[in-house]
């Protein structure tokens, strides 16, 4: 059936692998609409030697056969009613659209509250605990906006617009820390609006939304500088023994980060079996990144390979399975803050900095290609290297100073 360039078909058939002990099969409807397609249980069941596959109805003269294929026809109608009734509205009409008016499910329109938690069921088998909580990060901000700015707890998704977006983006910017400022950079209010966006992207493939509000608005993120240690910040901490010992251990990891550009997550995973023989001969990392999956081979520098002679034999180490013994990252980035001190460096230290010194100074700085580089941080495209070769004035100064030599000479 075609109409107003809509195309419209229903179908019954069985669902063979949801038959029952007694072997009947229950019968659906499948609703198509412009290609799209969904399906209704019709609360019947038929044996499928009794049921016509081509012809999509039961078989046979009985009376219980001619009532079965009386009620699918009344079915089809009530279906097809409801696609007439939304035609002559002059409604949009999607196969989802079409299915809930059917069963009654209109009546009950999607909410905001209701999409964010059916986004993070769906995504919790996919994403990384450590991404999944940054949704949840981004639910609390909109339940707080949704209380301060419509006293209320939830709205409709048919309520979103873009001044809802605009008005949230602006909520996000006026929050204030404890010291009365800013408690969200614009890279922060531009991470929660994009989490809201993948968000509200779900809603239109599910057609739970017509349209997409956030198809006008344009997010802007600003391009900040790599924190990296220099050669000099490097070689105060690799110089500097503490007396307490978590603090010595959490100061050779960081080092041992700075040296195999590692983050905090895939040198916590790291095991015994990581480490294998390269073509060289020599001692290399061999995991995958948890972000990304991505394989990573990083061949061990000396510094690295001596913190995991220093720990091979450590109790924790061995209890854990692990390569080197690990703290949790809260801790560790803690710890870190009281290492910074005690080195005189003014840096806010975090683990993920060791991880831009090996990009930087331990790697780059020396001559170390950026296409290497690149294939030991595990990324997938250069351009995200080619960050960290911005940075890096001193080796443009060095590479400046060689060129004026060779013009010279």
């Amino acid at each position: 059936m075609s109409t107003l360039n809509n195309s419209f078909g229903v179908s019954f058939y069985l669902k063979r692998q949801r038959a029952n002990q007694r072997g009947t099969c229950p019968i659906y409807a499948r609703i198509s609409v412009n290609g799209k397609r969904v399906e209704i249980s019709v609360k019947r069941s038929i044996e499928p030697a009794l049921w016509n596959a081509v012809r999509g109805m039961a078989k046979g003269t009985r009376e219980e056969t001619r009532k079965l294929n009386k009620f699918l026809e009344q079915f089809r109608a009530g279906i097809v009613e409801c696609y007439q009734e939304m035609l002559l509205s002059r409604k949009l009409i999607t196969a989802e659209m079409l299915k809930a008016k059917v069963t009654g499910a209109e009546n009950s329109e999607y909410t905001l509250c209701r999409l964010m938690d059916e986004h993070n069921r769906e995504q919790e088998q996919v994403l990384e605990w450590g991404t999944l909580k940054n949704y949840f990060t981004t639910r609390k901000y909109v339940l707080a906006f949704l209380k301060e700015r419509y006293k209320t707890q939830d709205i409709y998704l048919s309520e979103l617009g873009y001044k809802f977006i605009s008005d949230f983006e602006q909520f996000l910017r006026s929050r204030k820390n404890h010291h009365g400022k800013p408690s969200m950079a614009n890279n922060g209010v531009m991470k929660h609006l994009e989490r809201l966006r993948k968000m509200v992207n779900l809603a239109v493939r599910l057609e739970w939304l017509p349209r997409n509000p956030f198809s006008a608005l344009q997010l802007k993120f600003q391009k900040g500088e790599r924190q990296f240690l220099t050669a000099e910040e490097l070689r105060l901490i690799e110089e500097k023994d503490f007396p307490i010992e978590r603090i010595q251990m959490v100061k050779d990891l960081f080092i041992f980060s700075c040296y195999t550009g590692l983050a905090y997550v895939d040198v916590s995973n790291l095991t015994p079996a990581s480490i294998v023989t390269g073509p060289d001969g020599d001692q290399w990392i061999s995991t995958s990144r948890k972000k990304t999956r991505i394989p990573v081979k990083v061949p061990l520098l000396p510094k690295a390979l001596a913190i995991i002679e220093k720990y091979r034999n450590h109790p924790k180490a061995l209890a854990d399975g692990t390569l080197l013994p690990v703290f949790s990252n809260q801790k560790l980035n803690s710890y870190l803050q009281e290492v910074a001190d005690r080195c005189g460096i003014t840096k806010p230290l975090t683990f993920h900095i060791a991880r831009h010194t090996f990009a930087t100074t331990v790697t780059l700085s020396n001559g170390v290609p950026i296409e290497s580089v690149s294939k030991m941080l595990g990324h997938t495209k250069l351009t995200t290297t080619q960050i960290y070769a911005k940075v890096i004035e001193s080796k443009l100064s060095e590479d400046m100073a060689r060129l004026r030599e060779k013009l010279e000479g």
